[in-house]
């Protein structure tokens, strides 16, 4: 009752079990922060946290019941897996919350896991891992085989440093980690955002685009490493970071009186030659898949100087995640917006810019490679650049007279009133209409 109580408003929390016999998880639905949500909560102290046949039902009922009352729904894992004692049976469990949670998910409602101190086995490979949003808390062992059963098996003990929630976040499948005492602020502010509800919006003075008299001085102006980018865009949205470490990352706003997903291209950690890799190009496709689960409209920000260029990346299947990103985008049955924020370089960019709204900086560009690359094609040299650059219709002002942008913007005020109109607006999908290719 620890968790539930610094999570939930005073006063609020509604149990949903049916008896007050002990168990391994407590349910039940509350408020944070004035928003209502459900909770499923291990209870470490009983038996492991471990799931058997009374626990798997508790938990079923209760996702189930969150979805028939359209609740978002949060999960706080803490077990050592299947209760031995009952066997397969309480394995099987596993696949019957499984389920639970998928439907829940399927009818466009949020699921959302902290990962506590321990998770592993079937838990943590069943409704432990199946979070929309993944958070932990620090240092938690979270890991599939617990490192007693390794150490008996095999005689050794587990790699240190391996089976740790803060690890999981380095390599991106854990979202984010955080001490227990910041879940209630943290998850307020989600479900207020959910709700509808704008977050503070940090304003910025200056304009975002620079003056510029043609496509090479845009260039060297989205260059400008001074430029502002993804980072003071959001603020000026007052949107929450919900996922992506790397070059894209995922935001969750209320633009036009609406919840939106917005995913963009953070240009300042594409810097010192770290450019966009497959796995961020699977962080855009989980955004674009979390719009589709949650039925929001999707905004995606393009601002890159390429895809990375290596071995690694080959490997890696770069190339067939940019194709899949920019089908899943074509693809999604909800309004989208894109804002081509400064450089849109290559594949990378493609991936990420065919929407139903085009929206450009001033002195934005998008091309098949950096004008530089352009040149060394078809000159053998990187003097006729700014040739290039001028004569291939790479400049926003030409994309507009082009058909291909819709909108052009000189400061971040421009861009969230032109989002803001736009989800105002209450846009349909057009996915026909998101392939332009000029006039």
């Amino acid at each position: 009752m620890a968790m539930i109580r610094s999570v939930i408003d005073d006063g609020t929390w509604l149990s949903w079990d049916e008896t007050a016999e002990p168990e391994s998880v407590s349910t039940g639905r509350g408020e944070a922060g004035g928003r209502a949500v459900a909770l499923i909560v291990s209870e470490f102290g009983f038996a492991g946290g471990s799931i058997g046949a009374v626990a798997g039902a508790r938990i079923v009922s209760a996702v189930r019941r969150a979805t028939a009352e359209r609740l978002p729904l949060l999960a706080f894992p803490a077990s050592g897996g299947t209760r031995m004692q009952e066997g397969t049976p309480a394995f099987l469990q596993m696949a019957a919350i499984t389920a639970a949670v998928v439907e829940h998910r399927e009818a466009g409602l949020p699921y959302l896991v902290y990962l506590r101190h321990p998770t592993t086995g079937g838990v943590f490979a069943s409704w432990g891992s199946l979070g929309d949003i993944t958070w932990a808390q620090p240092g938690a062992l979270t890991g599939f085989l617990g490192p007693k059963v390794y150490a008996g098996i095999y005689g050794r003990d587990f790699p240190a440093g391996v089976q740790t929630a803060d690890n999981l976040h380095r390599l991106g499948l854990i979202d984010d980690v955080f001490v227990p005492q910041l879940l209630g602020e943290r998850l307020a502010v989600v479900l207020s955002v959910l709700s509808g509800v704008a977050g503070p919006r940090t304003p910025m003075a200056g304009p975002l685009a620079e003056v510029v008299d043609d496509a090479w001085s845009a260039v060297t102006a989205t260059r400008d490493e001074r430029r502002v980018g993804l980072a003071e865009l959001v603020a000026h949205l007052g949107a929450v970071r919900l996922a992506g470490r790397g070059a894209v990352r995922i935001f969750l706003a209320s633009v036009g009186g609406r919840p939106v997903v917005v995913v963009g291209q953070d240009r300042r950690a594409q810097a010192d030659g770290r450019l966009v890799s497959a796995d961020d190009l699977r962080v855009a496709r989980r955004a674009v898949g979390l719009a589709v689960r949650w039925r929001y409209p999707l905004v995606t920000v393009v601002d890159t100087s390429g895809g990375e260029l290596s071995a690694a990346a080959e490997e890696s299947g770069l190339a067939r995640q940019i194709a899949h990103c920019t089908a899943e985008l074509l693809a999604a049955p909800i309004p989208t917006a894109s804002i081509l924020l400064g450089q849109g370089t290559g594949g990378a960019a493609l991936a990420m810019f065919p929407a139903d709204r085009v929206i450009a900086a001033a002195d934005a560009w998008l091309s098949p490679l950096p004008p530089e690359g352009a040149s060394i094609i078809m000159h053998g040299d990187v003097a006729h650049a700014p040739q290039l650059a001028r004569s291939q219709h790479i400049w926003a002002r030409d994309l507009h007279a082009l058909g291909i942008v819709d909108e052009i913007v000189r400061t971040l005020d421009d861009v969230v009133a032109a989002v803001d109109r736009w989800a105002a607006s209450e846009p349909e999908a057009d996915r026909a209409g998101r392939i332009r290719v000029g006039r």
